[in-house]
Parts: C-alpha cells; sequence; structure tokens
C-alpha cells in the first residue's frame, strides 16, 4: 500500500472490558489521511475509551490498531502479538495529539514550555526550531501574547488552546480531541471550536469525540455514532445526523433536540 493511501487511523476488531463490563464491542474504524470524524453517543458509551486506546493509554482485549501504517502499542511477532516497551510506547505516542477534556497541562511550566516539551524529550528536535515553532503555533491558535504565562493565570478556553498547539507541536499525523470544550464556560466554547474548525482544513487527520451536534455537522467528514460499546451507524454528517437509520440514532438525536 502506498504512503498517500495508508489510513491515518486503522482500527480492526477492537475489544475493551473493565471485569466483567465490556466497554467496547469489536470496533471497526477506518480513518483517512485529513478526514474529519466526530463521534458521538450517550455518555458511557465507550467514545472516550477508544481515543484512549487508539494512542495505548488502554490496553487492548483483543483487536488492533494502526496509526500511518504502524501497529500501535504492540509487535507482531509469528502471527502473535507482543507488547512494546514503555519506551517503545512513548515514542509511538510522541506522534500522536491527545487534547484532553481537562487541558492536563503542566502547571509549573509557562504555555510555551508546555508546548516545546514533548519535543524536545521525546522528539529530541533542536531547541532553536522547537521554540521557534511553538511561538508560531501560539500564534496561530491565538495566544502568542501568553507564551510565558502559567495554566493558573488562563482561562479554560486559552488554556486548551495551549494544549492544542502543544498537540500540533509533535507533527502529528492525527489528533485525537476527547470532548475538548466539556469542561469550558459556555462563553469560551466559541473560541476553541474555532480554532479546531481551522485545523479541519489543514490535511490533518482529526478524531473528535463531542457532544456539540452542530459543530459536528459543520466540520466533520464522516460522523460516528458510538453507542453500548459498538458504532451503531457511521457516514457523512447529512446522513447520520439528517436522516440517521438506525433507531437508537434517531432516538439519541431526538434526546438531544437535533431532531
Amino acid at each position: 500500500m502506498s504512503a498517500a493511501a495508508t489510513p491515518a487511523v486503522e482500527v480492526r476488531g477492537v475489544r475493551k472490558s473493565y471485569g466483567a463490563q465490556e466497554i467496547l464491542r469489536g470496533i471497526d474504524l477506518t480513518v483517512r489521511s485529513g478526514e474529519v470524524v466526530a463521534v458521538i453517543g450517550p455518555s458511557g458509551g465507550g467514545k472516550s475509551t477508544l481515543l484512549r486506546v487508539l494512542n495505548h493509554l488502554e490496553t487492548l482485549d483483543a483487536g488492533t490498531v494502526h496509526i500511518d501504517g504502524e501497529l500501535i502499542g504492540y509487535r507482531l511477532r509469528r502471527n502473535v502479538l507482543h507488547p512494546l516497551t514503555d519506551r517503545e510506547v512513548r515514542r509511538q505516542r510522541s506522534r500522536i495529539g491527545f487534547v484532553f477534556q481537562q487541558f492536563n497541562l503542566f502547571p509549573h511550566l509557562t504555555a510555551l514550555e508546555n508546548v516545546t516539551l514533548a519535543p524536545l524529550s521525546a522528539q529530541g528536535r533542536p531547541r532553536d526550531e522547537v521554540e521557534r515553532e511553538a511561538r508560531e503555533l501560539l500564534a496561530r491558535v491565538g495566544i502568542a501574547a501568553f507564551a510565558d504565562a502559567y495554566p493558573r493565570t488562563l482561562s479554560g478556553g486559552q488554556q486548551q488552546r495551549v494544549a492544542i498547539a502543544r498537540a500540533l507541536a509533535l507533527r502529528p499525523r492525527v489528533i485525537l480531541f476527547d470532548e475538548p470544550t466539556s469542561a469550558l464556560d459556555p462563553e469560551l466554547v466559541g473560541e476553541v471550536l474555532a480554532v479546531i474548525r481551522d485545523l479541519a482544513h489543514t490535511g490533518t487527520a482529526l478524531v473528535i469525540v463531542t457532544h456539540e451536534i452542530g459543530f459536528a455537522r459543520e466540520v466533520a467528514d464522516t460522523v460516528v455514532f458510538l453507542d453500548d460499546g459498538a458504532i451503531v451507524e457511521q457516514g457523512p454528517p447529512a446522513q447520520v445526523l439528517d436522516h440517521p437509520e438506525h433507531p437508537r440514532t434517531r432516538a439519541f438525536l431526538s434526546r438531544t433536540g437535533i431532531r
């Protein structure tokens, strides 16, 4: 398969349980390079767990995850999967952007230092290059003036924009967003969604778990409805959101006031 044809994300038969409770029930999902996928569904349906298995923050019980053609978390030897070392997993994660609900910035580091940390420590890139690029990224998300500010002095929206710049600093093939506006005050949601909206035109694959249905309609190429650990329905926004085929999708959208 050529590099251009290699999916940014390829998930096959992924299962994940916590004790007796199965959270993911055989997930198959392909995300093309440059595609924006919005994952919607009720709380507890497995959305956040799906994101966490994509960069091996959660181990798998079955199935495989490939990012940019690389098997994540494991090495295949004689048709048997063997776990990678922690160091190897950290190397893989250093090329996958992840934006969390709660920002997860280091409080003792400035905005600039939060953005430069992973490219310097995990990727070993030259400091001058990394700092220059970090300042450009902070400007890109609209907070260049806060490069030397600590997270506690920033609003929630500003902190989340630092987190997005941090993810971009990895030069990732894919960025994962776990409900990036859920911890924000309502008046700050728009500024973060505007940044993500701009990213949707850059050619980086985005997988966005979101409860913002209108935003999903606007920016996504594909909407995935995940419920009870399974993908119930997926397709273009006009299909899934406006003409859903499955009763569970219709019921969910009706509860959100979309239908």
